[in-house]
């Protein structure tokens, strides 16, 4: 047993060995592609299942996660989770996102609002096939990402 996990370890090392992305569930660091300009909708990553998202510039933090585009914006949620990134991003709002190979530089806002939470919702049910798990605006956390 023991070898067998001296052995996944070694492997999972090497895996991720120089990767500055996220990595499946784990947290990375700064993410690495060609800068891009934001574009006017966002339509385009409806066929995209998981980006990745960076937060804390002065210290980068990036993980894997799913957006919604609803034309000249794009959404991330956390549901009621308040996650590291969460945290970040209500300290300092400048985020860069990677769809690709293209970086996009936003800035991202808390949604307050319910109608906006329940359009987001029906879009995430569309996309996802399943509404997210907690759609009370005022409990979860979900981040509307706009051009800088």
């Amino acid at each position: 047993m023991t070898r067998a996990i001296v052995l996944a370890a070694a492997l999972f090392s090497t895996v991720t060995a120089g990767c500055s992305g996220p990595v499946v569930l784990l947290p990375g660091k700064a993410l690495e592609g060609q800068a891009v300009a934001a574009p006017a909708e966002w339509a385009f990553t409806d066929a995209v299942s998981t980006v990745q998202l960076e937060t804390r510039p002065a210290d980068p933090y990036s993980v894997n996660i799913w957006v919604i585009a609803l034309g000249e914006h794009l959404y991330v949620h956390a549901g009621a989770n308040r996650s590291e990134w969460v945290e970040h991003m209500e300290a300092d709002p400048k985020v860069r996102l990677r769809v690709g190979d293209s970086i996009y530089e936003l800035a991202a806002s808390r949604v307050t609002g319910q109608d906006e939470f329940d359009r987001f919702s029906d879009a995430y049910e569309k996309k996802y096939d399943r509404r997210p798990r907690n759609e009370n605006v005022g409990e979860a956390y979900l981040f509307r990402l706009a051009a800088r």
